[in-house]
């Protein structure tokens, strides 16, 4: 019986090691199987990471583009605005040597009668004219008397009279002009020293 008991015995062991094999098995592939899914959800949010930095990224250069477009369109708007102030620079720059030679003909003393009457009418087409273009925004550049401004005067000759103080406009010989708050032909001038 002994040895039958020890027969008996030794099956049972081996039957306990078959079934103890088939646990751990199972706790081993359950190790494993958490490691999977634990290396699964890193890989996860690795590619979550990755998607909301490029996002961010995207986003910001959305941001750029959108500031760049708005400052476009404030330039060209501002480009705009101050082409149609000054639209008509040219045509009022082509017309001051007339505006000019208009003043010289009406400062000359008439002699007779029919010299008086079309220095009259030439009196009233220079007003007109200069009506026009004040209405465009033409202004003089204001000067006898004045403090000498390199930006509005230049100045041509310079003197010493003890009547006037220093760095002032004396004469005038040639009228200068802005368009609205531009100059477009500045003064030319003699200078108190």
């Amino acid at each position: 019986m002994n040895k039958e008991e020890t027969t008996q015995n030794q099956t049972e062991t081996d039957l306990n090691e078959e079934t103890v094999d088939p646990a751990v098995e199972e706790v081993q592939e359950d190790n494993d199987s958490e490691e999977s899914v634990e290396e699964t959800l890193t890989e996860e949010q690795q590619r979550i990471q990755e998607l909301e930095s490029k996002l961010e990224e995207v986003s910001q250069k959305n941001l750029r583009l959108q500031a760049d477009y708005d400052n476009f369109r404030r330039r060209t708007r501002e480009e705009q605005a101050a082409s149609l102030k000054y639209k008509s620079q040219s045509l009022l720059e082509q017309l001051l040597p007339a505006l000019d030679n208009f003043e010289r003909a009406l400062k000359t003393e008439a002699t007779n009668e029919q010299a008086k009457t079309l220095i009259q009418g030439m009196e009233m087409v220079y007003r007109q004219l200069a009506d026009a273009l004040k209405q465009e925004g033409l202004t003089e550049v204001p000067s006898v008397g004045e403090k000498f401004d390199p930006n509005m005067h230049q100045a041509v000759m310079q003197v010493e009279d003890a009547e006037y103080d220093s760095n002032t406009v004396i004469e005038e010989l040639q009228k200068g002009y802005m368009l609205k708050d531009r100059v477009i032909r500045p003064a030319m001038v003699k200078v108190n020293a």
